[in-house]
């Protein structure tokens, strides 16, 4: 009998029988070991409903989540056990190409328009935040998620994207335990020492990069470093985002970066 007549009969076997070809024992189980969700990563279609619904299930983008604008409604479209290709070319705290670290979501909104050379960003309708709310505590829940874990497409991509932009409430995520915000007492504290005398660059990057943003640490206020400021900006100080380094935007990240490290300490 052939080896390959053999390995046929074994499988026409196991085929007829439903028997597995291996015996596995599930008596002991590691420690070691995590979810393989760490982000909730958000997005804007800059599109309507049906060409957002199309772009997502018929084209080679994806999502996990779709939440329509009018009427409000939560859309799977791809199951949480599976990859999206919702993120591309990403970076967040040390983690690159996060599809397979992440869920995606996104939300029908038409981001900006131009008007005159000017980008004109449009409001979101507090139906879809709550809606979005309501999934994200879901999705936080079942997966033990920490706080920090939901974070925007900007992000993560902060040279090449914007969404979900200036006019997105992360506020609201704050309120709701899901990302931490800059305290106002921090703020009255390092900002008059901040206008004195701003940080330098290199420091600028350094807090940046320590709250999760791939930078390079070029030691200039070059093109990428006003990139990444003005994402920060859109996130925590969305009436100014220019990109400009600031007093103001050195105690935001001093203020985010000592939260964190206060939360790694413990």
């Amino acid at each position: 009998m052939s080896k390959i007549f053999r390995v046929a009969l074994c499988v026409f076997t196991l085929y007829l029988t439903g028997c597995s070809a291996i015996n596995v024992e599930k008596k002991y189980r590691s420690n070691s070991y995590d979810n393989r969700i760490q982000w909730i990563v958000l997005h804007y279609t800059s599109a309507d409903f049906e060409d957002s619904l199309h772009l997502l299930t018929n084209t080679a983008v994806s999502s996990h989540y779709l939440i329509s604008e009018q009427p409000v409604k939560v859309y799977q479209l791809v199951d949480e056990s599976n990859r999206a290709w919702h993120a591309g070319d990403s970076s967040w705290r040390g983690r690159t190409w996060l599809n397979a670290t992440s869920i995606g979501i996104e939300l029908v909104h038409p981001g900006y328009t131009e008007q005159a050379g000017e980008r004109i960003w449009h409001d979101w309708s507090t139906e879809q935040i709550d809606s979005l709310i309501v999934l994200l505590h879901d999705i936080l829940y079942r997966y033990q998620l920490p706080i920090e874990s939901v974070i925007g497409h900007s992000d993560i991509a902060p040279q090449r994207k914007v969404d979900p932009g200036p006019k997105f409430p992360w506020s609201r995520l704050a309120q709701e335990g899901m990302i931490r915000w800059p305290l106002t007492t921090d703020i009255d504290f390092y900002e008059p020492i901040f206008l004195v005398e701003l940080p330098d660059a290199l420091w600028f990057q350094e807090q940046l990069a320590a709250l999760g943003y791939a930078i390079h640490q070029s030691a200039e206020f070059d093109e990428q470093t006003q990139r990444v400021i003005s994402v920060l900006q859109m996130k925590y100080r969305p009436s100014d985002f220019s990109g400009t380094a600031d007093a103001e935007t050195a105690a935001i990240l001093q203020s985010l970066t000592e939260q964190q490290k206060q939360a790694q300490e413990k």
